[in-house]
């Protein structure tokens, strides 16, 4: 009696070994093989630790979810313990988790098409935590979640329907809709914000505005969720740092420009927006034109960027002409190109407005300019 009273303790000991070893769940049919004995027989053990630590004055407990058993720290000490604990899952991977979680089983050829290729430091990630699985299909993988899974989450069912319902419901509570287009990892045309108002010149409604050039940690996990990023022509090698997407680069100097900006746009564009906004700048650069059909004075441009605004305005072009300089003053060479200039040009730094107004007041003020020199 006595020897068999000291092997249930052994038993009971061993259990509660496997049960803080394991950081997760356990079912009773793995601790009925460790301690070789059937699972029938060890569920009543783990009752009775379950009920030892319930009265035990300790920062643990033994909690069952549904024949599994994980030992996990007590409610009230997890914000003590979390500066050591280890660390939760980054944003981007638990991203791409919640994803496989959602749309299991995903083939993980798609899954990366939708994430990009950081999906699969991801995946691998997953897998080692144990939280997801890959089973062999064809080329590629298949890729579902665990039991770990659901105890991560807290979540009594690994069931995928379960799941499912879970996601929605917590991406609804962090925003609705779009809430729900984070966890699913929906594709967005990014926008640097000099850029955001090309979005309505081409009817584009999924778009986020991110500042890819030196990007804060929010605006990185954003960068994952980008399909397209549009920036500022000359800055693809520094965007390139932080996104490994497709980098659409654009200029916005002259109305040709935003056109060209517009049609390179043309896959995610609403057709119909894109054609009577092009339509619409055409006009207003025929008009610019028509005004400057009536100055005689010829200019000298101090720049390139000048000179494609003066050849847009079809205004005449002379060594001795008017000088016209940007107002950004001294350029990357050390040169202030500002001095000397007859007319100063604002430029995007100095001037507010959307793509468009900001054409037009670079245009104003060639003109203008040259109006007020011919007096």
């Amino acid at each position: 009696m006595i020897f068999s009273k000291r092997k249930d303790m052994k038993d009971k000991e061993i259990i509660e070994a496997v049960l803080f070893a394991a950081g997760g769940a356990v079912d009773a049919q793995t601790l009925a093989k460790v301690v070789n004995k059937t699972a029938k027989t060890v569920k009543p053990v783990v009752q009775e630790l379950m009920e030892e630590y319930s009265t035990r004055e300790t920062g643990m407990e033994i909690i069952d979810l549904g024949g599994r058993y994980v030992m996990q720290v007590k409610a009230e000490y997890t914000d003590l313990v979390s500066p050591v604990a280890p660390k939760e899952l980054r944003s981007p991977i638990l991203r791409t988790l919640s994803m496989i979680a959602y749309h299991q089983p995903v083939v993980q050829a798609e899954l990366v098409d939708m994430r990009g290729n950081s999906a699969y430091d991801h995946i691998r990630e997953l897998k080692e935590r144990g939280l997801i699985e890959a089973v062999p299909h064809g080329r590629t993988k298949l890729l579902q979640t665990t039991h770990l899974f659901a105890d991560y989450f807290g979540l009594t069912s690994n069931d995928p329907e379960s799941i499912k319902k879970k996601i929605v419901e917590l991406s609804r509570q962090q925003g609705g809709s779009e809430g729900l287009d984070r966890w699913l990892g929906r594709k967005f045309v990014g926008l640097t914000p000099m850029y955001s108002s090309l979005a309505d010149l081409c009817g584009i409604k999924d778009y986020r505005v991110i500042n890819a050039y030196d990007p804060t940690e929010e605006e990185l996990e954003s960068l994952a969720d980008v399909v397209k990023m549009v920036i500022s022509k000359g800055y693809e090698e520094k965007v390139s740092r932080y996104y490994d997407g497709e980098i659409i680069e654009v200029s916005s100097t002259t109305f040709g420009d935003i056109i060209d900006a517009i049609n390179a746009l043309e896959s995610v564009a609403d057709p119909d927006r894109a054609k009577e906004s092009i339509e619409l700048i055409e006009d207003l650069r025929e008009r610019y034109v028509s005004k400057a059909l009536v100055i005689s004075r010829k200019v000298k441009p101090a720049t390139d960027m000048i000179a494609r605004i003066v050849s847009d305005l079809r205004l005449g072009v002379s060594a001795e002409g008017c000088v016209v300089a940007p107002d950004y003053g001294t350029s990357s060479d050390g040169v202030d190109i500002s001095e000397g200039a007859d007319i100063l040009v604002p430029t995007h730094s100095k001037v507010e407005g959307d793509l468009v107004d900001r054409v037009c007041k670079k245009y104003d003020a060639i003109i203008d300019g040259l109006k007020n020199l011919e007096k």
